[in-house]
């Protein structure tokens, strides 16, 4: 008997059964279809995590420049940064394209006599060029703004300011704490980036040098570094410390790298979807049992019908692969049912947390070759002891 043949004499057999067929069937597509969508949304997680900061390019490094403990304060005095010693940091190193500073207040903010949530953040005219904020109406803030009161609006606070006037805010003014501040730019919607200590569409971006005027705590504590590509992050890293220390020794730099940080999420991703996988699996592993299972009531129905075929010539190796080529179909049509429903359900999982769906190819492959796989390592075992049997003792059983 050639292959064709088993496959058909393989569906006639399992047609005959439809009940059971279809609930062995059902144990491999759901332990497939978990593995599909369990791997599938793990992976579909770390690209929407990832692509945070890809948005902003991987070539940024971030500084934050605390001060020193408590003990060391009566050692010596803290000193801050001004603005020109950090526009002058790119002289630490040849590989610092721009250098955006920004110090981040909490003032409160009023439209129309009317409390509006957001931050305060002074920056200069590179802020927007390194993490890549967009103007769509008016201009962002200029390096000849110096200490003007103007401001730029993120767009969920335009949204949330147009609703209350019903007009553009685009030339108004907005008080921050006593100060009245002019709206000359609206930034188009940001993607939310943990890159970077804030987030644009709720923020109010005022000169830097103006920042002082609300608060004499406006100090410099933040820079975002915008790199060369093939930047030494770690030797880059001490240089800027050096740098600092001249003006600032008492001074704590903590550094994040886009690279170091897409790196580490990518490592713990693969982690999380290995994770993932070992829990999914534990479900194909019990359809798999219960293909053994039923293949194994099948062999004791069947006792008659294979000592028939062993005393007419059918070798044992023909009823081995008999009954194996029947586990094998049904873990081949639940494992593609499995990988279909899978890939639903991921894709639901994207539509409704608002992730880019993408169909990866690793997730599909792996939960099909691991359903085929469960089925011939349990169908093996059935089939082994229906070759196994006595023609004479099968034909006398009822």
């Amino acid at each position: 008997m050639n292959i064709l043949a088993h496959m058909k004499e393989a569906f006639l057999n399992l047609s005959s059964a439809k009940l059971r067929s279809t609930l062995a069937l059902l144990g491999i597509l759901v332990g497939t279809a978990s593995v599909v969508a369990m791997v599938s949304g793990g992976e579909l997680a770390t690209n929407e995590a990832l692509k945070q900061f890809k948005t902003l390019g991987t070539n940024l490094l971030s500084v934050t420049i605390n001060d020193s403990s408590s003990e060391e304060h009566g050692l010596h005095p803290q000193a801050n940064l001004s603005l020109p010693q950090v526009m002058s940091v790119d002289t630490a190193d040849k590989n610092i394209v721009a250098v955006a500073p920004y110090t981040q207040l909490y003032n409160p903010i009023q439209y129309n006599g009317h409390a509006l949530t957001g931050s305060i953040l002074g920056v200069t005219e590179k802020f927007s060029q390194v993490v890549h904020i967009h103007i769509s109406q008016g201009r962002m803030i200029s390096v000849f703004d110096n200490h003007a009161l103007f401001c730029v609006i993120g767009h969920r606070l335009y949204d949330d300011m147009k609703k209350l006037s019903f007009e553009n805010p685009l030339g108004k003014q907005i008080q921050i704490g006593q100060n009245f501040f002019t709206v000359i730019g609206i930034a188009d919607a940001w993607p939310e980036n943990s890159f970077v200590y804030a987030n644009i569409d709720t923020a109010v971006l005022i000169p830097i040098l103006a920042s002082s005027t609300l608060s004499q705590y406006a100090t410099i504590n933040n820079i975002i570094l915008q790199l060369s590509p093939n930047a030494d992050i770690e030797k880059l890293n001490a240089n800027i410390t050096g740098y600092v220390k001249r003006y600032a020794p008492n001074k704590h730099l903590f550094f994040r790298s886009a690279k170091e940080l897409i790196s580490s999420m990518g490592k713990q991703s693969k982690i999380l979807t290995i994770f993932l996988g070992l829990i999914a699996s534990v479900s194909l592993l019990v359809g798999g049992i219960g293909v053994m299972n039923i293949m194994l009531v099948s062999v004791v129905e069947r006792r008659r019908e294979i000592g028939i075929r062993l005393a007419v010539g059918a070798k044992r190796k023909d009823i081995r692969y008999l009954f194996l080529v029947e586990a094998v179909m049904l873990s081949l049509l639940g494992g593609t049912l499995g990988v279909l429903i899978g890939m639903i359900i991921a894709y639901m999982i994207a539509l409704a947390w608002h992730w880019e769906f993408i169909l990866f190819f690793w997730p599909p492959v792996i939960g099909f070759s691991v359903s085929v796989a469960i089925g011939i390592f349990f169908g093996f075992y059935p089939a082994y002891q229906a070759s196994r049997l006595d023609p004479i003792v099968a034909l006398r059983s009822e």
